[in-house]
């Protein structure tokens, strides 16, 4: 049979859920991976579902071993590192443990994952792509643990493309725009359960602001125009066009805005944030 092989991590919902369901229906063969994905796909055709925790070495090493079983039928030729969480709240307030399952989920992971694939891709002269936020570009307040993951992966994405420069093997970056996915309610019910623990202290400097942050971007969230599907056509063209390009945008906005960011100073980058900052009576409380 020998067909293309696609490894989606993060694929049980929004994006890699969109981007499989894309690729499996147009030529490839999809291995489409989460911690829980059991059922997910129902038996659709060119989809097989795999139990793959990213921050688990072992469960990384399980599912490639499963993978070369398949592999003379299905070569591995692609990689798409989707997989990811977004903890918020304030730095001065982030618990160590946060953090680390930050990293180790959206970096750590992602690296692992990549190592792991490589032997395979290589051999197949296929490709590589990151996913990543536009908060790779610009950290945003209340979103610092998950901003140093982005651009932690954003420099482990321009290495690696840098060390395989001539290996055959492409690697890309796919920067999507604001989509509304599930990730977006998981990350509202976080920020009401970290603002419930926070102390005395905390509260009366960093509650208002940090709500009024969380309710802005549920609200946001609703209106936002571009799809799931939109991500998954931009994946697509990634994995089919002749001449794979180093980075791509999902709609005209992300773009706009990451442009934008490269020509603004510092101190006018810090000026779009000032709305989401504890005001100056708040910052005395603590």
């Amino acid at each position: 049979m020998n067909r293309k092989s696609i490894l989606i991590t993060g694929a049980s919902s929004g994006l890699g859920y969109a981007a499989a369901r894309k690729l499996a229906a147009n030529g490839f063969y999809v291995f489409a991976a989460a911690r829980n994905i059991h059922g997910v796909f129902n038996s659709i055709e060119n989809i097989e579902e795999l139990v793959l925790d990213v921050t688990d070495e072992q469960s990384i090493k399980e599912s490639f071993t499963y993978i070369e079983a398949r592999n003379e039928d299905y070569p591995l030729w692609g990689l798409v590192n989707n997989a990811g969480v977004c903890i918020p709240g304030p730095l001065e307030l982030l618990k160590l443990s946060e953090l680390r399952r930050q990293l180790d989920t959206n970096v750590i992971g992602q690296l692992l994952v990549t190592q792991s694939a490589l032997p395979f891709i290589r051999k197949s002269q296929g490709r590589i792509i990151n996913v990543i936020s536009g908060l790779g570009n610009v950290a945003m307040p209340y979103l610092g643990a998950y901003s140093i993951a982005q651009f932690a992966k954003k420099a482990f994405t321009d290495v690696l493309r840098r060390e395989l420069k001539r290996s055959g093997v492409s690697v890309s970056v796919v920067q999507p725009g604001k989509i509304y996915t599930p990730i977006w309610d998981k990350f509202s019910a976080m920020g009401q359960e970290i603002i419930e623990q926070l102390t005395d202290e905390g509260r009366g400097t960093y509650e208002r602001s940090f709500k009024d942050f969380l309710t802005f971007n549920q609200a946001e969230g609703r209106l936002f125009n571009l799809t799931v599907n939109d991500f998954a056509n931009v994946i697509y063209e990634v994995l089919t066009t002749d001449m794979p390009a180093i980075h791509y945008y999902v709609g005209e906005e992300e773009k706009a805005f990451i442009e934008k960011s490269q020509v603004s100073t510092v101190l006018e980058i810090d000026e779009w944030f000032t709305w989401c900052s504890p005001s100056e009576a708040e910052c005395k409380k603590f």
